[in-house]
């Protein structure tokens, strides 16, 4: 259904695709996978028309397409699922599923035959809502499946997802799966990225791995092929996950919260953590975990200490200046300024300390600190001029971990670290807040993933609709005891 020949891409003497080629079954469920940089998004982009190739060919069902736009690839029979959406919040429904090919009476929108053929779509892809309905009041899972609606509505023959899963629940992404392998009945290519490696194994016939932008290995068939064998082939070494130390030293509380309360928290919280300690906080999405950072880290009702001093509760400025920083979950909307470099990005907040009298900007100082964490990092770059947008996910990441490294802080703050980011990347990131930890600074990290959980965290807090409902180390932990703790009472085994 989908053929790739010969694709080459490059950006300012970066080059993201290097002769990348490998076909696509109708009727089956393609994995693509890669570390972050690897080069899945430019060949998405690539195959939906947002970049055309340097060299190189698509042929859908049999027939050579030269896309020059997103509206090109659709016509054509292809459609991205990003895993940043892209629709429009005040938009109805139905305006998102036909936009840009209204119904018409004359020069008018109709708007009645537009609702009905959108009742037609969603009852295709299960979703039980009003097409009226304002898109920005759905869930991300719903969301999701409109734009699987929009996409049908394009009698799509190749339809890619990218990190579908990333911030569903358990139950969304069984209701995904299931429209997928509905999809895949129907004779449809489903082209996969995700880095979650049991999804790949078990819900993928096929499998392409890139590195580096080049094609390093296509398996036809996922009989007798494991997690391990695509890592290997992804970063071309063997990774072993971190252990924590078990009865490690740490020293006093450095981090106490008392009594916390906010928007998304059914009861007050209190908690500490103590110099060289990496706590996680568990639970399902819903549970209350970002809310509780944003609590601590915003202000709110309650108070948050450092060293023993209660600090001003002002919002962001005011704990930063305390030595308490966050790392958000959207680095997208949250994290980064994506219009401005690596460079901008990594120095935003030192600037107010490395500039001459306070107002004009220290340069030299600037860029030395950009490149000493550029190195101390790895954060790979074309350049630090680079806009911060080009980078992938877990350099993003990179990026926002150095900018609070350059201050001088005690606890930080991380709201799914390793949110979309590939295993190698993951493996950096842990490295990088052990490294902290051993500094004697204080850790608080929340995480959907358990093996992620058990595997960083010291002790580990669990969360469930808006209340802590358990804590235990690490050593005691099991991942039923924390499922246990992290379901809502009655939901059953």
């Amino acid at each position: 259904m989908l053929t790739i020949r010969g694709i080459s891409k490059g950006f300012s003497g970066v080059q993201a695709l290097q002769d990348v080629s490998f076909d696509v079954r109708g009727g089956s469920v393609h994995a693509l996978c890669g570390e972050n940089g690897a080069g899945k998004s430019t060949l998405l982009k690539v195959l939906s028309g947002v970049h055309r190739p340097d060299q190189g060919s698509l042929e859908i069902d049999g027939k050579r397409c030269d896309f020059r736009s997103a509206i090109d690839a659709l016509d054509g029979g292809v459609a991205v699922i990003y895993q940043e959406l892209n629709l429009i919040p005040d938009m109805s429904i139905a305006e998102n599923v036909w936009l840009g090919h209204y119904s018409r009476k004359g020069p008018f929108v109709d708007f009645k035959e537009l609702e009905r053929k959108t009742r037609e779509s969603l009852q295709k892809v299960g979703l039980d809502v009003h097409p009226s309905t304002k898109l920005g009041s759905l869930s991300l899972a719903q969301k999701q499946m409109v734009e699987i609606a929009k996409a049908l509505t394009r009698n799509a023959k190749v339809i890619a997802f990218d990190e579908p899963t990333s911030s569903l629940s358990s139950r969304e992404v069984d209701t995904l799966f299931g429209l997928i392998a509905e999809l895949k009945s129907r004779g449809m290519a489903i082209l996969y990225v995700s880095h979650r490696m049991d999804e790949v194994t078990h819900l993928c016939d096929a499998c392409t791995v890139l590195r580096d932008g080049r094609h390093v290995e296509t398996f036809a068939t996922m009989d007798g092929v494991n997690a391990g064998t695509i890592v290997n082939r992804m970063v071309g070494r063997d990774l072993v996950a971190p252990r924590t130390e078990d009865e490690q030293e740490f020293g006093a509380d450095v981090l106490s919260l008392n009594s916390i309360t906010g928007p998304g928290l059914k009861e007050p919280i209190s908690l500490s953590v103590r110099a060289g300690e990496i706590v996680g906080i568990f639970g399902l999405i819903g549970a209350g975990r970002t809310e509780l950072l944003k609590a601590v880290y915003l202000g709110s009702e309650g108070e948050v200490g450092i060293e023993g001093q209660n600090i001003p509760r002002k919002g962001a400025a005011s704990s930063i200046k305390s030595g308490l920083v966050l790392c958000p979950e959207d680095r997208k909307h949250e994290g980064i300024v994506p219009m401005m470099s690596v460079a901008e990005n990594l120095n935003l907040s030192i600037r107010r300390t490395l500039a001459k009298f306070g107002i004009w900007l220290a340069s030299n100082e600037e860029r030395k600190n950009a490149e000493d964490f550029r190195d101390r990092l790895r954060i790979k770059t074309a350049s630090l001029q680079t806009p911060i947008s080009n980078l992938s996910g877990g350099n993003q990441q990179k990026v926002i971990l150095a900018r609070w490294l350059s201050e001088r802080i005690r606890v930080v703050l991380l709201d799914e670290p390793t949110r979309g980011i590939d295993v190698g990347s993951k493996a950096e990131i842990y490295g990088i807040v052990r490294d902290l930890a051993r500094k004697g600074i204080a850790v608080l990290f929340v995480s959907s993933e358990l093996p992620e959980v058990l595997a960083l965290s010291d002790r580990v807090f669990v969360m469930c609709e808006g209340r802590v409902t358990g804590s235990m180390k690490t050593s005691e932990a099991t991942e039923a005891k924390l499922l246990a703790l992290a379901l809502p009472k009655g939901a059953g085994a």
